[in-house]
Order: C-alpha cells, then sequence, then structure tokens
C-alpha cells in the first residue's frame, strides 16, 4: 500500500511541476495546490501505514498508530487552505488589473 501512495505522490509531483511551468496564472496557482497535497500525501506514507493497529496507546500493547503524522498533515491542509484562497484573490486582482493571465504578458508589461 505504501507503494502506490508514493506513486500517487510522484504523480501529483510531476503534475504539479508540469503546470508550475505553464504560462497561465489559474495553472501555476493550480500547480501550487497539486505540490502540498502530493506534501501531504508524502509524509503520510513516509510515517508508514499501521493497519490493525491500535489507535491510541494502551498499557497492555506494544502497537500503537502515531497520531501526530495526521495532526502534522491536518495543520498542514490547513494553512494550504489559506494561502490557496490568497494566491486565489492576489490571482484575480493580477487578472482585473492587467485584463490577461498570460505570465509572459504580465512580465512584458512590469518591464514598461
Amino acid at each position: 500500500m505504501e507503494i502506490l501512495m508514493s506513486i500517487v505522490a510522484g504523480v501529483l509531483f510531476m503534475v504539479g511541476t508540469y503546470l508550475l511551468l505553464s504560462k497561465s496564472l489559474l495553472k501555476v496557482v493550480m500547480s501550487l495546490v497539486l505540490l502540498s497535497h502530493g506534501a501531504h500525501l508524502l509524509l503520510l506514507t513516509t510515517r508508514g501505514l499501521n493497519t490493525g493497529a491500535a489507535p491510541l496507546l494502551n498499557m497492555g500493547e506494544t502497537a500503537f498508530t502515531d497520531p501526530l503524522p495526521q495532526a502534522m498533515i491536518l495543520t498542514a491542509i490547513v494553512i494550504s487552505f489559506g494561502v490557496t484562497a490568497f494566491l486565489l484573490v492576489l490571482a484575480y486582482r493580477t487578472y482585473k488589473v492587467h485584463k490577461t493571465d498570460d505570465l509572459e504578458k504580465l512580465r512584458g508589461s512590469a518591464d514598461e
């Protein structure tokens, strides 16, 4: 199962990197969303999946599921949601001012 999750995380990183190199501002924002989801999945995968273990530590059991990776990923999801909302507002404002989302045209207007 960890192999499948690692492959999915790699695909998310691959697609996110491809979209990051595009000329559209909205595709760049979506690439950052995909990269953050890939990082969340990679964090969860590197910790390992414990199946059949108790979710909390009991005195009689030695096998338990560590809640720290899930808490870290939940915090990272909330932070990435805030960053995504900020980037979408920033992209919308840039589109309203420059009337385009093409990064090449935006770069040309900044040089003038």
